[in-house]
């Protein structure tokens, strides 16, 4: 079968009462028919449930429709998508190791790497997505344990070459660890290019309408073992009314992705032509500066577009007033188109030195393009830049 098949088909058993939809298993804990099956489950001599801070049938059907979509042998699922990436690189590294990381990270991603894990004597090295397959190598220390990285990355629209970083991990022993967020298994499987971990905060596309928060953690058997073990001793369990949202909406996801990126790379092109538009920045267009890696590692360009504006933040609290269909907030991957200013939001929080080296400026808009009617997207967003331009 196909994934688009196996993501509508794949479900828990149907109990006595022959459900068509899958049921909520909205329970804290699970009960044991004997003592001798108490002790046999915490042994681990027979599996099954036990508590839902350690597993739960909703939650477990949601991680394995994700394992398939991503190629996965294994997942363990969170109560958000920074639960979900804390945990991929707490798990599994210790005081003296070192990791690697591409520079083009989501804010949250940046302070776990250069606050959290530093506390633990944890140290990083951050390279240019754009960087040689040289310069990896060069970067890379007898202590260093773990690639980490953003392709496209969140908010703006970096490309990393996930054949060139498997490589690299294969030939060094290191753990290859991929935010898959913003492309989605529907349009990119880093586990084809040899990623160990795939992340995701489910709360963007796999969601897909705003309702709940979660994040997931797949790849190898090996290491989700060890994320296991950790997420079930502190806890960042993921709700199993989410999950139940989730895996549902797991199966629209590759028709919600189709018109996502139908909707985006439109607006892209129509924005790309207007005077008072800076620039605009989308895997799938040709300006882009990675737009041969895009073609090569993406099916499509994803939903997120970035645009600059002259004037800097005046500008852009102008140009938001004046939409007129689009949403103002800091969320993505949402049914509904959203806005925000990266600079004042997401990545408020970084050194201007860092937001500089990034490209996050004052007049940076993230666009995260959603299902409405292409012809009122273009037409809402094309008034803004003109009035905002007065």
């Amino acid at each position: 079968m196909k994934k688009q098949t196996k993501a509508v088909r794949t479900q828990t058993s149907k109990t006595q009462y022959r459900e068509h939809s899958t049921p909520l298993f909205l329970t804290s804990s699970f009960t044991f028919e004997t003592a001798e099956q108490g002790k046999a489950l915490f042994d681990e001599t027979e599996q099954g449930n036990l508590y839902s801070r350690f597993s739960n049938p909703s939650v477990q059907e949601f991680v394995d429709k994700v394992c398939m979509m991503e190629d996965s042998e294994d997942g363990v699922a969170t109560a958000t998508g920074m639960a979900a990436v804390f945990a991929s690189m707490a798990a599994l590294l210790k005081s003296g190791d070192h990791i690697l990381a591409s520079r083009a990270l989501f804010g949250s991603a940046h302070q776990i790497i250069t606050q959290i894990l530093s506390k633990w004597n944890i140290t990083y090295t951050y390279l240019d997505s754009s960087a040689t397959a040289a310069e990896w190598e060069a970067a890379v220390l007898p202590n260093t344990k773990m690639v980490y990285l953003e392709t496209p990355s969140n908010p703006g629209l970096d490309l990393v070459d996930l054949e060139m970083i498997g490589k690299l991990c294969k030939k060094h022993g290191l753990i290859f660890n991929v935010d898959n967020c913003f492309a989605t298994p529907v349009l990119q499987v880093p586990a084809e290019y040899g990623a160990d971990l795939i992340v995701h905060s489910a709360t963007k596309f796999m969601d897909g309408q705003g309702r709940v928060l979660g994040g997931i953690v797949v790849g190898k058997k090996e290491y989700i073992k060890d994320i296991r073990f950790f997420c079930r001793q502190t806890g960042p369990s993921m709700s199993p009314f989410n999950a139940w949202v989730l895996s549902k909406s797991l199966e629209t996801l590759e028709l919600r992705m189709e018109k996502h990126c139908d909707n985006a790379l439109k607006l892209a092109i129509a924005l790309n032509e207007h005077p008072q538009v800076k620039e605009v920045k989308y895997p799938f267009l040709p300006s882009h500066p990675q737009y041969a890696l895009a073609q090569k590692q993406m099916s499509a360009g994803g939903a997120v577009i970035t645009i600059e504006l002259e004037g800097g933040f005046e500008r852009v609290s102008k140009f938001m007033k004046a939409l007129q269909i689009a949403t103002l907030s800091s969320n993505l991957g949402d049914t509904r188109t959203i806005v925000t200013n990266p600079y004042t939001t997401t990545h408020a929080k970084l050194k201007e030195s860092e937001k500089e080296s990034l490209g996050i400026t004052p007049g940076l808009l993230r666009i995260s393009v959603g299902l409405e009617h292409i012809d009122d997207l273009v037409e809402d967003f094309t008034q803004a830049a003109s009035i905002s331009a007065q």
